[in-house]
């Protein structure tokens, strides 16, 4: 096994979380590049379900964790998800777990701003987990963020805190929110210092090392393609990259060293949050896909839209993330159901069909989708090991969507 970097190849929630575990067996290192606590991974072992939000999925196969500086880090949340994989039994030290020195973190200030903002806009909200992921990146990229390093000099801390308080305070004025004391920030930060702090590293060092010894690394990825704040459907999108290419820069090493991208996609769609979903269902069909596939997000416990499988969409995000190959899950939960649709294209506004989800917000809402129809099949695909196990009908499904996605299963 090549270094392997995982992603999302819909708008998240595809069940990456099971095909990183399953890869993280047999990886030595496991990465986290981007993203934040806003998306969640689910792992079952053994007589254990893991949730996990921040902490890299290989630490529960006892491999090393790293966090990237691609991630924007909540220190009360990883601290929170440290102590409570702790009281399963899962014990996450230095020796198991580091943390890119140079990763920006989310203080109280970014989720207060998030919630703000949404509630400002009202019914044109963009559907933020509210967690202050967007806030955290805007820092990082106006200057003014405080990383995990600036833990260890306080003069550091103390001046850069005035800088972003003074930003941060004057938005909370103007949106009628409360606004934050310095004091009460920097005895936050003093007080996670010491825990933190010793998780620390130039993570790129090891990572280098780790590559000139042919140690095999999985880059776990976060969101999906289609919620890319370069490529996704903005600005309904999240504030990272999460092509497969960010793995790079959110990691700290070269990207000839990403190796294979395997995308996940579900064998239907699913979206949490505003935005555009073509195939979106408002039936029984669409609430009986969302209540066998138990779709309620891990972070939010929000209900998920569900809709018919989108090629289209999906072979977009084949040739965006540089994905070469595709997991397909929860093929079970379209068991029984006698006719199924795939979405081959848009029709935009009435007009000429393509094969592209277009960039502007107005073409993306006004996009109807094109379908195919296939037949159902009536036998159960759970427990099926190989292609021979799978009900003929169900071998066709998959065959035509690697056929329209130009990847193969």
């Amino acid at each position: 096994m090549a270094n392997v970097a995982v992603i999302g190849a819909q708008w998240g929630d595809e069940g990456k979380g099971k095909v990183v575990d399953w890869l993280a067996s047999r990886a030595e290192i496991v990465v986290r590049f981007q993203g934040g606590h806003n998306a969640g991974h689910t792992l079952v072992v053994g007589d254990q379900t893991y949730k996990l939000s921040l902490l890299p999925s290989g630490l529960v196969r006892g491999k090393l964790g790293i966090i990237g500086n691609g991630v924007v880090l909540d220190p009360q949340a990883l601290l929170d998800e440290i102590d409570r994989v702790a009281a399963q039994g899962l014990k996450v030290t230095p020796d198991t777990l580091r943390i890119a020195e140079n990763t920006p973190l989310i203080l109280p200030v970014h989720p207060a701003l998030d919630r703000a903002r949404e509630a400002a806009r009202g019914a044109g909200a963009i559907g933020t987990t509210g967690r202050g992921i967007g806030p955290a990146y805007e820092d990082k990229v106006a200057r003014r963020a405080i990383r995990l390093c600036d833990l260890a000099e306080p003069d550091t801390l103390s001046a850069k805190l005035d800088e972003l308080l003074l930003h941060h305070n004057t938005l909370l004025r103007g949106l009628g929110a409360p606004e934050f004391a310095k004091d009460e920030l920097l005895s936050l930060l003093n007080g996670w210092a010491p825990r933190l702090l010793p998780f620390a590293e130039a993570v790129w060092e090891r990572l280098d090392e780790a590559r000139r010894a042919n140690a095999r690394v999985l880059f776990e990825g976060a969101q999906a393609v289609m919620l890319d704040v370069d490529h996704g459907t903005y600005p309904f999108v999240t504030s990272s990259n999460t092509v497969a290419g960010s793995a790079a820069a959110g990691a700290g090493i070269g990207p000839d060293a990403i190796g294979t991208v395997l995308g996940i996609a579900k064998a239907y769609t699913t979206r949490v949050g505003s935005g555009p979903f073509p195939t979106e269902l408002h039936d029984e069909v669409g609430r009986g896909l969302g209540d066998r596939g138990r779709e309620f997000g891990t972070v939010t416990g929000r209900r998920r839209r569900c809709g018919w499988f989108d090629a289209c969409m999906v072979r977009q995000a084949v040739k965006l993330g540089g994905i070469q190959g595709l997991a397909l899950t929860k093929l079970d939960v379209l068991d029984g159901m006698p006719q199924l649709r795939v979405c081959t294209g848009y029709r935009i506004g009435g007009g000429e069909v393509v094969r592209r989800l277009p960039g502007a917000p107005g073409a993306q809402a006004a996009a109807e989708p094109v379908y195919e129809e296939m037949e159902g099949w009536s036998g159960s695909t759970r427990g099926a090991r190989s292609y021979a196990d799978l009900p003929a009908t169900a071998v066709k499904y998959v065959r035509r969507i690697e056929e329209l996605d130009e990847a193969p299963v």
